[in-house]
């Protein structure tokens, strides 16, 4: 009898924690684009934000890269081509790594990140690495739950300075995603933890690498300047291992001493 509370509120916490399926780890180093695990975004935007459209001419992969671009050139209302790329499956909690390289020109976005929301039918959750171009010395962490940033009042944004521009050289980026907190690391130092259980994400997300721009949001991302010749965020490799596994690949932050 006396132990019935105990097991009650055991009960109650486990099935308050998602249940969320794992998929397998996997490290991509791009020797080629793999279609059967990455989808490559084409012929639309993401709102009158942007002043460039997905195209897929902006996602390709040379000399053991994945280059994600940013382009002149009209394509359906805008007069810019950008790149972005997407797993075909969702991935839940565990850790995301990838090791990239930016452009730097104001106004533009290069993003390394997860998500999911009503496209695919599930809430707007995400998890980010954003680095704004306008200032290549830092990058943007920021999750949302929900579709709403932070726990409702302030929200989850947070800038961290860079160990090197991310123009000057390639950075490894990485997020270690569990129930109960988010983790974020830059070239294997721990740099933020989130444990507001407001600001974790609870459903399996897609991983994305995009980069894009805009004319009007300058506040956040610098006034534009406009682009004359192709440029590209180069990614390395990317790579994801399930909560619960050990070191997967010898570059992951999981197999550090």
């Amino acid at each position: 009898m006396t132990f019935k509370p105990f097991l009650f509120a055991l009960g109650a916490t486990l099935l308050a924690q998602p249940v969320i399926a794992q998929e397998a780890a996997f490290f991509e180093s791009f020797d080629r684009l793999d279609q059967e695990r990455w989808y490559v975004s084409d012929g639309w935007s993401n709102g009158a934000h942007q002043n460039c459209t997905w195209s897929a001419d902006q996602a390709t992969v040379s000399g053991g890269a994945l280059r994600i671009g940013f382009a002149p050139g009209p394509k359906g209302d805008r007069q810019y081509r950008c790149g972005e790329i997407q797993t075909r499956k969702a991935y839940g909690y565990g850790t995301f790594e990838a090791r990239l390289k930016t452009p730097a020109v104001s106004g533009l976005n290069a993003a390394f990140f997860s998500y999911i929301g009503p496209q695919q039918g599930k809430p707007h959750d995400e998890i980010d690495f954003e680095i704004l171009l306008r200032d290549t010395g830092h990058v943007d962490t920021t999750t949302w739950v929900n579709g709403v940033s932070g726990d409702g009042e302030m929200g989850a944004g947070q800038s961290h300075a860079l160990p090197r521009p991310s123009d000057s050289g390639f950075t490894t980026f990485a997020f270690t995603w569990e129930p109960d907190r988010v983790r974020y690391f830059i070239d294997g130092q721990l740099v933020r933890t989130i444990d507001n259980p407001k600001m974790v994400p609870r459903n399996a997300q897609r991983i994305f690498f995009s980069l894009w721009g805009s004319d009007t949001l300058t506040e956040w991302m610098g006034a534009f300047a406009p682009v004359s010749a192709p440029i590209a965020m180069e990614v390395d490799w990317v790579a994801y291992t399930p909560m619960g596994t050990d070191c997967a690949f010898e570059q992951s932050i999981l197999c550090q001493d």
